[in-house]
């Protein structure tokens, strides 16, 4: 584990930041892709965005399960940027959104640090109240977007009208983390980016013996904010014999983006079970994996038999263990996908399946054609 230099860990103090407030994807068919994400992760349709509401040339669905909040935007004609958006990069995430209590000054303090600014601080209003939002750039084509509520009453901001469509409950209770794939080189641009101009710490390196297969490597640093609460792992490709899976995403991206997002929840069996059968795809580890697992992790809590039976990883470090899975793609190019998480102490990403959840990934590769 490394940290930063003081002086660093400082910047934390300028630039506070409270949580993720929302993940905003730009798709082809937001009405289509919000029906399927709040069926197949358990969510509320609770706001809405789009002609009806006077907005012309786009649409939104926000949908929402405890602190995890998804928007669903799509253009509404061809010559909109989210049109091309999603012409290069398939469905995907566009806006990591982080709340603040001062928009302004996080734009500045960013900006200052290097930041390119993508938008200046703007006002929004209706009956409800009033917010402050500003963007800046981040890796490929994705922005950071400062939200400042100050105690907005209304559907989660102003354009918006509140919906009621209520969905399953398969537990899910936060964001974890989000890991972004860029490119051979890169990654310590970005980790030094999100050092320097954001304040964040690096919490750990793993490398191309950390994460490698027979065929492929990959190497990750995670940072955090001050608090703990927010973590971006970055990857980047290793040398390998074949194509690796951040490669893959790159090619069909066409550049640099969100990889995965994980969701955490107190209960991963039931929420992996409920959402099997609603119909998300998994990943699955050979039997093999679990002959190892419980002598190499130690006692847990869970029902081992469970675990097994729906493919679970589970990984143990110093502070405690945890369980995780990890879904296959979500959209038809092989790019986001989700992990579904669960901790008892452990604050690792699950070193110890990293073999054998890459070689499920390859697996995939390999029935894709893009091995």
């Amino acid at each position: 584990m490394e940290t930063l230099p003081q002086t660093q860990a400082n910047a934390v103090d300028q630039l506070p930041l409270k949580r993720i407030d929302h993940l905003e994807f730009w798709v082809g068919n937001a009405k289509q892709a919000a029906y399927f994400y709040r069926n197949i992760l358990g969510m509320d349709w609770v706001a809405y965005s789009g002609p009806e509401t006077g907005v012309r040339e786009r649409a939104s669905y926000v949908l929402q399960r405890n602190h995890v909040r998804l928007v669903f935007s799509t253009a509404i004609r061809s010559d909109h940027p989210m049109a091309e958006h999603v012409h290069r990069h398939g469905d995907g995430v566009r806006v990591i959104a982080l709340e603040v209590d001062d928009a302004a000054k996080a734009f500045e303090v960013t900006t200052s640090r290097g930041a390119r600014p993508v938008q200046n601080p703007t006002r929004v209003e209706d009956e409800y109240g009033h917010m402050v939002v500003a963007s800046i750039a981040a890796y490929g084509d994705t922005l950071h977007t400062f939200v400042e509520r100050h105690g907005y009453q209304g559907a989660f901001m102003p354009g918006f009208v509140a919906k009621d469509v209520k969905g399953p409950d398969f537990g899910i209770a936060a964001v974890d983390h989000i890991v972004a794939n860029v490119e051979l080189g890169q990654m310590n641009f970005w980790v030094d980016f999100y050092a320097r101009v954001m304040g964040f710490s690096q919490l750990i390196h793993f490398d191309d013996a950390d994460i490698s297969t027979e065929y492929s490597a990959l190497m990750s640093k995670v940072m955090q904010d001050g608090t703990g609460k927010i973590k971006f792992p970055i990857n980047e490709p290793a040398d390998g014999r074949r194509k690796s899976q951040i490669e893959e995403y790159l090619e069909f991206y066409n550049g640099p983006g969100v990889q995965h997002i994980a969701l955490i929840t107190p209960d991963i069996l039931k929420t992996v079970a409920a959402m099997k059968e609603a119909g998300l795809e998994f990943l699955r580890v050979p039997a093999t994996y679990y002959e190892q697992a419980k002598a190499r992790v130690g006692e847990v809590k869970e029902d081992f038999a469970a675990i097994q039976e729906l493919g679970i990883l589970v990984d143990r470090d110093d502070e405690g263990y945890l369980l995780q899975l990890f879904t296959k793609p979500v959209e038809d190019r092989p790019t986001v996908f989700f992990e579904i998480i669960q901790r008892r102490g452990s604050r690792g990403f699950g070193k110890g399946n990293f073999k054998a959840l890459f070689e499920a990934i390859e697996r995939e590769q390999a029935l894709r054609g893009n091995l």
